[in-house]
């Protein structure tokens, strides 16, 4: 499934350089069943704790590569193939994994839009992605407050003048939907009835996905990632930038609906072999520590101070050895600098 290049970069006629232009892989493949393949099937993979709802769930690497190929069969039954695109419009449950993961292993090119986002704004995405299927849940949850979205996709679909051809609703009991369009179909249905799909090859060149900018400074502009260079940097952040080994807890504080979240939930976790824990609430970021074992985690600290202040205990109380870190800052707060620094220094 991988297939070493025989160049690393090369320079096309407009100047831009292309990493690994010859290459060829998948990125699902290297992300699970490379490490199936290698003795690691029953190394737990996914851990989903979602104190809003009470729901947990582990998922090893066999059985996360088992949902994910089922998923990828589901899209193909509707016609998704290598090169088209599917947006994911999703809370995070283990479903937005497992979408992003079963489009990269058909070739498909996943677009994800941070769940909640107003129908005018994924009608804008819709408009300019073009997917053959649009996959959902039936609503998001914020602490106490449930979101419904099927409405604000039936919206942007209505506002845009591209229409997918089927979308995809997953059943939360939470906030059922009523599926009464043509295009609408029910996840549950169709993932029962499909037949797992293997991991289709594309070039290192290939996109694997493209995730959209915020569009605070004009029309959202579409930031496209390749499947090769992508998967190289995700593996070498892991070990460089993060110093997480194989088999280790990982946490990343933030959604897929964002870079990141693509990048420290999804892919590099995987990539490298570790238990990652999907969880978006950052007010139990001391829980994950001390039930899980957490060695690393890793936030976007956009928020108020409130927030960081629940970041100051780990000072005394993560155990020496392990690691706290930060990928962004959005604030200007000093609360912010000060606790930098003392995640710097710690």
């Amino acid at each position: 499934m991988v297939h070493p290049t025989e160049s690393r970069i090369a320079k096309r006629e407009n100047g831009i350089e292309r990493w690994y232009p010859d290459g060829e892989l998948n990125t699902a493949y290297l992300a699970l069943d490379y490490h199936v393949d290698n003795g690691r099937g029953d190394q737990t993979a996914l851990i989903y704790d979602s104190p809003v709802t009470g729901k947990k769930a582990q998922y090893s690497y066999r059985v996360l590569r088992d949902q994910v190929a089922k998923c990828a069969g589901m899209l193909a039954g509707l016609g998704v193939e290598k090169g088209d695109r599917v947006i994911i419009y999703m809370p995070m449950i283990p479903q937005a994994a497992i979408a992003m993961l079963a489009c990269a292993r058909l070739g498909a090119i996943h677009s994800v839009v941070f769940g909640g986002f107003a129908p005018n704004e994924l009608a804008v995405r819709i408009e300019d992605a073009e997917p053959k299927v649009l996959l959902t849940a039936t609503c998001g949850i914020e602490v106490a407050k449930v979101i419904p979205y099927k409405p604000m996709v039936d919206k942007a679909i209505m506002d845009s003048r591209w229409k997918p051809e089927h979308v995809v609703v997953c059943q939360r009991p939470e906030a059922e939907a009523v599926l009464d369009q043509e295009r609408d179909a029910d996840w549950a249905t169709l993932f029962e009835k499909a037949i797992p799909h293997d991991c289709v090859p594309v070039n290192a060149t290939d996109p694997l996905y493209i995730l959209y900018t915020s569009g605070t400074t004009g029309k959202p502009k579409g930031v496209v990632r390749d499947n090769g260079g992508h998967a190289v940097a995700m593996k070498y952040s892991m070990s460089t930038v993060y110093n997480v080994k194989p088999g280790e807890v990982y946490w990343a504080a933030s959604d897929v609906g964002w870079v990141v979240g693509h990048s420290y939930i999804v892919y590099a976790p995987l990539i490298h072999a570790v238990r990652r824990f999907c969880l978006k609430e950052s007010q139990f970021v001391r829980q994950i520590r001390a039930r899980f074992g957490a060695c690393v985690m890793s936030t976007v600290c956009q928020c108020s101070s409130p927030h960081l202040r629940l970041l100051e205990p780990l000072k005394r109380k993560t155990p020496k050895g392990k690691r706290f870190s930060t990928t962004q800052w959005k604030s200007s707060e000093p609360f912010l600098w000060r606790v930098r620094d003392l995640i710097r220094r710690h």
